[in-house]
């Protein structure tokens, strides 16, 4: 039987007609500042929690539930006759559901420029306090966080009289879920807001790393049509990221959808002139710049219009009506850009499968922590994002790169760092001509990557994500007319590849980084 209810709620949605609802029932309800307030105005009678608790709210309101009136009520045992017993002897009488959901920290920290202090006061005690005491007393005590489950309980109320054990236990566990989440996110903004040097590196990763993700969406499935699979966002502001990516037209975005994008916007984010990016299964088929997005995309199409067929691609540049236009002949997944012109995205609306995606690129911040799942644990990394300047780099051949040489070695350099391991990129003119990829040594990319070229690769350049272990990749290059190569350096070997590349005639310049990409 439920005879008392205590509800504050930061959401406010379906709240009213809840209360009205259990007030129908006989439940007598007990609530705290605005909610009480709106619950007054709308006819339901509350008691304030203050008159349960013979103590005033406190400190703005920072103090109001924190009171043994409330917590014995919820933390008694029913079953149990010495606690039954000993809350009656302190006038004590027992909660039977909460519906509580927790200070909007998340909005705030969302909001623009919000300061520090204004997030700290947006971190709720009470609570979490409360929520957590009936999730563990959830057998006596139901136990409510989120307004989609007012219905569901209110049916149960009605036709049962009571809730059930199954249902009591899911309110829990959510209320848990829910809690982590909370706290998550909390720990997550002070780490980002201490800054490196006052941590001390040792302390950049955390002894216990807590993760605060929220779902978006389950999606159809996941990599292969027989796993389950759903998709979640990371708390906080996601502006120019994939999760944070405005979805202007064509189907729900499947798992592949997701992964792909996020490798197109992550190349394409590289490039500050306008580029034109394609993706497959994670690896770009094809990049170029060029004067304008149109020239861009024309140039990456080109360079592999086989590969392109079902891809992802991603443009730095708003999208126009020629640039749509030419994008529309071929088959897509998705088109990705900061904005497309109304013609364009008229245009493009009517192949009604292709994903539209636009993605603020301006916004995009500074990556947090790259992850990856291992069985029984993760690994976790701060992201590929160190570069070099020109001027850094270490010029090791008799034969120095011409400028031309040096603007398309830089341009494979961004290239290659997204590819995966071990990986070649050739290129010219800013565009790529070869891409070898995900081999197990470090020829045979050189080798695939010539073999798609064919005659372009002569007076190419070539990227290399690692150093060379020998002198074969420089002998494979020269052979196909390859005319530089820039690499991290760093082999016991590499005076064979520069000697090599002397005989040749060839440039080579050394990165001293390295960008493996598993």
């Amino acid at each position: 039987m439920i005879r008392r209810a205590l509800i504050s709620v930061s959401d406010k949605t379906g709240v009213v007609e809840f209360a009205k609802g259990l007030e129908k029932l006989g439940v007598e309800i007990i609530s705290t500042g605005g909610t009480a307030k709106l619950l007054a105005e709308s006819g339901v009678k509350v008691v304030p929690v203050s008159e349960i608790t013979g103590f005033p709210e406190i400190l703005d309101g920072r103090v109001k539930t924190l009171h043994p009136k409330v917590h014995g009520g919820l933390l008694a045992i029913r079953e149990n006759e010495v606690h039954m017993r000993q809350i009656k002897d302190l006038g004590i009488e027992p909660i039977d559901l909460i519906a509580v959901n927790l200070y909007p920290f998340r909005q705030t920290i969302e909001k623009p420029g919000v300061t520090f202090e204004e997030a700290i006061e947006n971190i709720d005690i009470g609570g979490p306090a409360m929520l957590r005491a009936a999730a563990k007393n959830h057998e006596g005590v139901i136990v409510i966080c989120d307004p989609g489950d007012y219905s569901e309980v209110l049916e149960e109320l009605k036709t049962k009289g009571d809730v059930g054990k199954n249902l009591r236990r899911k309110l829990a566990l959510k209320v848990f879920e829910h809690t982590a989440f909370y706290d998550a996110m909390i720990s997550d903004y002070l780490r980002k807001n201490i800054d490196a040097e006052e941590k001390g590196e040792t302390d950049i990763f955390p002894k216990n790393l807590t993760l605060a993700f929220e779902k978006v969406q389950d999606l159809r499935y996941g990599e292969n049509p027989h796993q389950r699979a759903s998709f979640y966002r990371e708390a906080g502001d996601i502006s120019g990221t994939i999760a944070g990516a405005r979805k202007l037209s064509g189907k729900e975005l499947s798992f592949n959808n997701i992964n792909d994008a996020d490798a197109a916007l992550s190349l394409v984010l590289e490039f500050e002139e306008p580029c034109a990016v394609a993706i497959k299964h994670t690896n770009p088929c094809a990049v170029a710049c060029g004067r304008d997005i149109h020239e861009a995309f024309l140039k990456a199409y080109e360079a592999d219009p086989v590969s392109i067929f079902g891809g992802i691609v991603a443009l730095n540049r708003t999208v126009d009506l020629k640039t749509a236009e030419a994008l529309s002949e071929i088959f897509l997944e998705i088109v990705m850009a900061p904005g497309f012109e109304p013609e364009a995205l008229e245009l493009l609306k009517a192949k009604k499968n292709l994903r539209l995606l636009e993605v603020d690129i301006k916004k995009r911040k500074k990556a947090g922590w790259d992850i990856k799942k291992v069985s029984g644990g993760i690994l976790v990394q701060d992201p590929d994002e160190k570069d070099f300047a020109k001027e850094d780099l270490k010029v090791v051949t008799r034969r120095a790169p011409t400028a031309q040489e040096m603007e398309d070695l830089l341009f494979a350099w961004k290239v290659v760092k997204h590819v995966k391991s071990n990986a070649i990129v050739l290129a010219r003119d800013k565009v790529t001509v070869g891409i070898g990829m995900g081999q197990v040594n470090r020829i045979w990319p050189t080798q695939q990557s010539i073999a798609w070229a064919k005659d372009r690769a002569k007076g190419a350049v070539l990227a290399s994500d690692a150093f060379f272990p020998f002198s074969d990749v420089v002998e494979t290059a020269a052979a196909a007319g390859i005319t530089a190569m820039i690499q991290p350096g760093g082999s016991i070997r590499d005076e064979d590849s520069i000697k090599a590349a002397d005989e040749k005639g060839m440039a080579m310049v050394f990165t001293g980084i390295r960008h493996f990409r598993h």
